[in-house]
């Protein structure tokens, strides 16, 4: 059986959720899929200006606090993988003293870096050559040639658009490369979504000024709560259900990335147990998870 690699949101946010889900596996293995291994977990560090894709400009880390961080996943063998992903960064920005600490923290050779703005890229390629760079799905690249272009670079992975996840013409163009194409399985964003760019250079914008504004509600069409939910995401065209990320894993896609950053917990949580956990055992891991979460965070907040 093949492995098939699943690449999983929340470095910080989602932190506990992560490591006790590792514990789930570890301690439960028969009760997921198998063949599955947790590849990365993707994301940042509140506040850091690199950052684009979805928020992150609440709270505050130390260094100390981002080198455990890094630490406790990489000691599991799972690489961080960070999301610089935003599309208003001018070279001005890549000298920022907090991300290169960040960066400096997880300069072990065995970490990621998301991209979409090639200064900051050539930045990474100088400053930090031992890692690996992923081609981020935010560059709205929708056209299968310009992904062949992609694909020729000295990309790890490329991030496939969730408009192409059913386009049977690029999912075959696209098989000579198939295991080095990274899906998006359950993206909540409208298909074809007129706005997203425009919403990625807002959401860039208020990261660069630590500052959430309002103007994203005028952006954005589809932000109702219950447009952000999991059940609501397999509503979508471009969800990818178990059977597909099967029949897709016997023509060679191998890279799965579940989407949860900024969507909350509950969110996470539902997407986590569909897509890792064997029906007859939801329940029992979905309470596991659950319960031993909530020790450890009112645990955190009782010192």
């Amino acid at each position: 059986m093949e492995t098939i690699y699943w690449h999983l949101p929340g470095i910080y946010y989602y932190a506990e959720m992560n490591h006790v889900l590792f514990i789930a596996m570890k301690k439960y293995p028969e009760m997921f899929r198998d063949g599955y291994q947790i590849a990365s977990v993707y994301g940042t560090f509140p506040t850091a200006i690199w950052n684009g894709g979805r928020y992150s400009v609440d709270g505050f880390c130390k260094k100390k606090e981002v080198e455990d961080i890094i630490k406790s996943y990489n000691d599991l063998g799972i690489p961080v993988r960070f999301t610089w992903t935003n599309v208003l960064l001018e070279e001005q920005h890549v000298y920022d003293s907090y991300c290169n600490m960040i960066m400096k923290a997880g300069n072990n050779g065995m970490n990621q870096v998301l991209v979409n703005r090639q200064v900051l890229e050539d930045y990474i390629r100088k400053t930090y050559p031992d890692y690996k760079i992923v081609s981020s799905t935010t560059k709205r690249i929708l056209n299968v040639d310009q992904v062949l272009d992609e694909l020729a670079k000295d990309y790890y992975l490329v991030v496939l658009d969730y408009d192409l996840n059913h386009d049977e013409k690029v999912i075959e163009r696209l098989l000579p490369f198939a295991d080095r194409i990274e899906i998006l399985v359950n993206e909540t964003c409208q298909p074809h979504c007129p706005v997203r760019m425009n919403h990625y250079k807002e959401i860039s914008k208020c990261q660069i000024e630590y500052d959430i504004t309002d103007k994203l509600k005028n952006i954005c069409p589809d932000r109702s709560p219950e447009a952000r939910t999991f059940k609501d995401g397999m509503k979508k065209p471009a969800f990818m259900s178990n059977s597909d990320v099967d029949e897709y894993a016997k023509k060679g896609y191998r890279n799965f990335k579940i989407v949860g950053r900024g969507l909350g917990m509950d969110f996470y949580l539902d997407a986590l147990i569909y897509y890792l956990v064997k029906d007859d055992n939801k329940d029992f891991i979905r309470r596991f998870i659950f319960e031993t979460v909530s020790k450890v965070l009112s645990a955190q907040s009782s010192k």
